[in-house]
């Protein structure tokens, strides 16, 4: 525990402009090729961070970083692979974002089992196993930061998304309890909260005009998010700012957790 402790004593040592700086620090962010991981990976290669993209599709949008990394997300020994590689070229992993998800809008009744073990895999499994993989490496270090993704589906749930919804309070389950139990080895464990910031695909097959309208009724802000609305959250929990923050469920929704009557 001395090196958790002179770690924690240089961190409050710090002067604030240190502890918000990212440059150096090394990122897996896994779905990183999609709608939002895409915004955070630029995000967090502008702040000075050496990211890696782990993904079994093509970037969002091109980069300026090492060619992604392919992996999936339900294979532990895909992860492993990924994994040792950064290891290999960077010595560490100090932020893991798991970003990875997938949905659908099928009526309850006609839910199949293939439905259920595609979504719950990619989103609740597959963010068990990147944490048990890169969580592994982290404890050895003695530090890092993991971030999870949930939604604000997680509860109360949305409509449509009966599958999803479950599978995102299991993330949210999973970080708490992966919080406490690394937090004697200086890994913070933490997720964010994503209100609305549709895709082309979920305007298609989850957002109608009448839908839309509900939900920008609900959003105080009267809009949805941009991806790149997310990253302030995400920076702040990677840095060593967020030094005493495990266990949290960060909403960054425009206001929609927060909205009843």
């Amino acid at each position: 525990m001395s090196a958790i402790v002179e770690s924690r004593r240089r961190q409050s040592g710090a002067s604030l402009e240190a502890r918000f700086r990212l440059r150096g620090k090394v990122a897996a962010i896994v779905g990183g090729a999609g709608h939002l991981g895409s915004a955070i990976a630029q995000a967090m290669r502008e702040a000075g961070m050496a990211v890696s993209v782990l993904d079994l599709a093509e970037p969002a949008a091109p980069s300026r970083g090492p060619a992604p990394l392919v992996c999936d997300v339900l294979s532990k020994r895909s992860l492993i692979r990924c994994r040792d590689a950064l290891l290999k070229r960077h010595g560490r992993v100090d932020v893991l974002l798991n970003a990875a998800g997938a949905n659908a809008p099928t009526p309850f009744f006609e839910i199949t089992a293939d439905e259920c073990e595609r979504i719950i895999g990619v989103n609740l499994l597959g963010t068990l196993y990147g944490c048990q993989v890169f969580g592994e490496a982290m404890v050895a270090q003695r530090g890092g930061s993991i971030i999870n993704v949930t939604s604000v589906s997680m509860g109360p749930p949305l409509s449509k998304a009966f599958v999803y919804s479950t599978a995102k309070a299991g993330v949210a389950n999973l970080t708490q309890n992966l919080a406490r139990e690394w937090a004697p080895f200086n890994v913070r464990v933490n997720a964010l909260r994503p209100g609305f910031f549709p895709t082309a695909w979920s305007m298609t097959h989850f957002i109608d005009e009448e839908r839309r309208r509900k939900i920008l009724e609900h959003t105080p802000m009267g809009r949805f998010g941009d991806p790149e609305e997310l990253v302030g959250a995400v920076l702040w929990l990677a840095s060593d700012a967020a030094s005493f923050v495990t266990g949290a469920i960060v909403a960054v929704d425009g206001g929609f957790t927060a909205m009843t009557i």
